[in-house]
């Protein structure tokens, strides 16, 4: 970190973790921080689900809820990013505190559960950026107290498919009430028919990924691979927060219920990567999140699978300067093993992580 990327975290950690993101929020809004010159390289750009990125680094649904600060987003480096979970209705989560910096893991648990302003405020904002060049995704999810969930999606789908550079299903966050599961086979299988019937009937057809947790075992994983599979979705996201604890050093905070995100996140997000990679095969999209933040772990993920790669949590331990050092290190590492793209690294360690017990 740089010495002002460092006085940047001081000040921002002397705040409560959700003050915190707000001022972040802000600052971006009013054109802070300044990022360097972008990094771009024509061995970084990767083609996905016939959306050319500049890029395989991406800033991770979670950070920019109601789609306010993407094309700033954009501008610290990212290839792409990706906003929301954003429901029908304005929600506003669960009681505060609510997020907990476990500083000593480098790591954050959460239990925000889905806090937002709804659709029709953050399609104002998607709206008005339209025709701006960069991608955006849209993640979409359901209201706690919905009495049709799938329905949620349903209406997620057909009023940002006009706005969005593809989509993104999240049934995967661990602070909705029985949303994880969704992920069963026979409620998955459903909810995939009514989304994709939806995207054909919407005024847009982005591609649709489903993000999936890394709380899984190997039938439900085979389970979700086979309904992806049938029901033609485009790609998956891998993965989102974890319910488990492994080997945290913050004693304290390690018992809050909530997501853990961050560096303890890797290896398990990663196993699962390299899994459903196995069990989708080389053409199905993937995108690789959970504990990345550094270019060795941006890396790792592309070897276990992913054709993209997504952060969050190691922005707020390594400042908004990562993307850039990432995206550098990226076109050394090129030059180093004169590789002629990054996708050539795809699934070169793939057997190893595949064959992790989780």
């Amino acid at each position: 970190m740089s010495v002002l990327d460092r006085l940047g975290q001081r000040f921002l950690f002397a705040f409560d973790p959700e003050a915190a993101h707000g001022l972040s929020i802000a600052a971006l809004k009013c054109g802070l921080p300044i990022a360097g010159r972008p990094v771009r390289d024509d061995r970084l750009k990767v083609s996905v689900c016939g959306i050319d990125f500049p890029n395989p680094l991406g800033m991770a649904a979670g950070y920019d809820k109601n789609a306010e600060v993407a094309d700033a987003l954009l501008g610290l480096g990212f290839g792409f990013a990706e906003v929301g979970t954003i429901t029908p209705r304005p929600q506003a989560g669960n009681p505060k505190p609510r997020i907990f910096r476990l500083t000593s893991d480098e790591a954050v648990i959460n239990r925000l559960g889905f806090n937002n302003e709804g659709h029709q405020a953050a399609e104002e904002r998607l709206a008005a950026r339209k025709g701006r060049a960069g991608i955006v995704g849209v993640n979409i999810g359901a209201n706690k107290d919905s009495t049709d969930r799938v329905s949620d999606y349903e209406r997620g789908v057909v009023r940002f498919a006009p706005y969005a550079s593809y989509l993104t299903v999240n049934i995967s966050s661990p602070n909705t009430p029985g949303l994880r599961n969704m992920q069963a086979r026979e409620q998955l299988g459903e909810l995939l028919s009514r989304v994709m019937a939806a995207r054909t009937a919407a005024a847009a057809q982005p591609p649709v990924f489903l993000k999936i947790a890394p709380d899984l075992v190997e039938a439900e994983l085979e389970d979700i691979a086979a309904e992806v599979t049938e029901k033609a979705i485009d790609g998956l996201i891998v993965s989102n927060t974890t319910i488990a604890r492994p080997g945290l050093r913050s004693a304290d905070l390690a018992g809050e219920t909530g997501g853990l995100s961050g560096k303890p996140l890797f290896e398990r997000s990663t196993i699962v990567l390299a899994k459903m990679r196995k069990l989708l095969g080389p053409d199905r999209a993937i995108i690789g999140v959970g504990g990345v933040d550094s270019i060795e772990t941006a890396l790792e993920k592309i070897r276990a699978g992913a054709d993209l790669v997504q952060l969050y949590t190691g922005m707020i331990y390594a400042g908004p300067a990562l993307p850039g050092r990432i995206l550098g290190g990226m076109v050394r590492f090129a030059d180093m093993q004169r590789l002629k793209s990054l996708r050539e690294l795809r699934d070169t360690s793939l057997g190893q992580w595949a064959s992790k017990p989780l």
